[in-house]
């Protein structure tokens, strides 16, 4: 009877369902994240581009 008691208690407990939670919502951020970095990396590396061949086609200037 001890064994189907300690089931019962076991099947009952919730403790960790809470941890679960966190686990699939840090899942689904870091996954948002690496997508909007997938989707932005080449615009900024084309940005980057250009402006490192204005700024090297550029002359200082010295007094």
């Amino acid at each position: 009877m001890k064994l189907f008691e300690m089931i019962k208690t076991f099947k009952a407990d919730e403790d960790g369902a809470v941890t679960v939670d966190w686990v699939v919502l840090t899942a689904a951020i870091v996954g948002l994240g690496i997508a909007v970095l997938t989707s932005v990396s080449g615009g900024t590396t084309s940005l980057a581009d250009k402006i490192s061949s204005t700024l090297s086609g550029m002359s200082i200037m010295s007094h």
